[in-house]
């Protein structure tokens, strides 16, 4: 093909093209660029998995990169060991493959990770692993998708070249860490839910969480569980809701209610059950949003933390409630109310955000601002020229096995058309020495 020679050309005269610095090119040893048949999947996470499952069904070949050393690494090597999906499982479980019937009604972490690895084994999925997207731009002239990406050591440079690119990265990339005033004079653990396990080394601390989400609460009854003495800081309004009413999922009425009522009705009935059940949250110094718990994750994206006992813990006292931070001392935290408490560590529940602007040079689909789709749920799905993402619904896994086949049925028809047309699958570099692609 005229425009793979052409970039071949430019490699042999121009061997900066593919490197963002000196330093990697001094690292990488050797510079490929591969065709790829089907489309390019980045991230091996559940939606990246599960848009390349839909594709296979429909005899589509896809590529998944991925940065890390195995499928959902978020889930594998950023989750402490208590966790729990907060959902009920059907409404988790990834497209074409249910859960096992003798999961509970919550599977743990080790659950949900295996059910990952049956998955990929089911539709014999093989990412790429420690293969780093640097940057991912669409050429105009050909009309295809290049993507570089680096390998584990920077020993190896690949620019993969396709018609169609899913960016299945996610809301979760990267941590947000928040800086406070005085951060560096704390002399304690600081340390991102990231890289919280469990309470144990914990015990008998005083530990300040930072963050009122479902992790924060939930990390907060996991050191009470380990006798520590956890504080809580809870810095914006939060809607608090049951895991459970009389039985049936909170989730799970919610979308019931929505069949049938406006979402205020719905709203309505949520608060005034929830209040019921949990009493009144303001008492504890957690104020709850104007908007009802369904129209903000609507308007917003945020989501209301499902209570599974740390409400009781507040209540207790075995949890204390404080307002946002003022600055970090040395062992100690100042708050905006002029209280000054001692700690012994501090953690950060403070969530993830998307990275996908940091390597996708597009900013049509995604937002500058934060890295999501700019068309709202159920749209952003789709980009243009073979552009797609999965998984940035704000609805879970539920949200992205929808994507997953939206974004199958679409190829589809582009597939069909142009399978009788297959460019060469490989194209070698004149640094590089021939590798056929499977």
């Amino acid at each position: 093909m005229d425009f793979l020679k052409e970039l071949e050309g430019k490699r042999v005269h121009d061997p900066l093209i593919h490197f963002q610095s000196k330093t990697d090119m001094a690292a990488a040893k050797t510079t490929r660029c591969i065709w790829v048949r089907g489309p390019v999947i980045v991230g091996a996470g559940p939606s990246g998995l599960a848009a390349a499952a839909c594709l296979k069904e429909k005899g589509i070949p896809s590529l998944i990169l991925e940065r890390a050393n195995c499928i959902a690494s978020l889930w594998q090597l950023k989750t402490y060991d208590r966790l729990r999906l907060h959902l009920p499982k059907k409404f988790c479980e990834l497209i074409l493959m249910p859960f096992p019937a003798d999961f509970p009604t919550y599977p743990t972490k080790q659950q949900f990770l295996g059910y990952l690895k049956a998955y990929a084994e089911r539709f014999d999925l093989k990412p790429a692993y420690n293969t780093t997207v640097v940057s991912a731009k669409y050429d105009t002239r050909s009309g295809l998708w290049l993507v570089k990406t680096l390998g584990l050591k920077n020993e190896e440079v690949i620019e993969y070249v396709c018609h169609w690119l899913i960016v299945a990265t996610g809301e979760n990339a990267e941590e947000v860490v928040p800086e406070f005033e005085g951060t560096k004079d704390f002399g304690g653990p600081i340390v991102h839910t990231s890289s919280y396990k469990s309470g144990e080394m914990f015990r008998e601390k005083k530990v300040l969480v930072v963050g009122c989400g479902n992790s924060g609460m939930e990390v907060c009854l996991d050191l009470c569980n380990y006798n520590a003495k956890p504080s809580l800081v809870v810095k914006d309004s939060v809607h608090i809701l049951p895991q459970e009413i009389l039985g049936i999922s909170t989730f799970g009425l919610s979308m019931w209610l929505l069949k049938w009522l406006p979402m205020r009705l719905a709203d309505r009935f949520l608060l005034l059950v929830s209040r019921f059940l949990l009493g009144d949250t303001a008492r504890f110094g957690i104020h709850r949003p104007r908007r009802g718990p369904l129209e903000l994750k609507s308007v917003t994206g945020k989501t209301p933390v499902l209570d599974i006992g740390t409400l009781a813990k507040i209540r207790s006292g075995h949890i204390k409630v404080c307002k946002a931070i003022k600055q970090v001392k040395h062992q100690s935290v100042e708050f905006i109310d002029g209280k000054v408490e001692s700690f012994d560590a501090i953690i950060l529940a403070t969530g993830y955000r998307s990275n996908v602007m940091s390597w996708l040079k597009e900013t049509s689909m995604f937002s500058e601002k934060n890295g999501l789709p700019r068309k709202a749920f159920p749209n952003g799905w789709k980009g243009e020229s073979g552009l797609y993402s999965v998984g940035f619904t704000q609805r879970g896994l539920l949200g992205a096995s929808m994507d997953a086949k939206r974004i199958a049925e679409d190829i589809e028809h582009r597939w069909k058309a142009e399978k009788a047309h297959i460019m060469p699958r490989l194209v070698t570099c004149a640094c590089a020495s021939p590798l056929a692609q499977s």
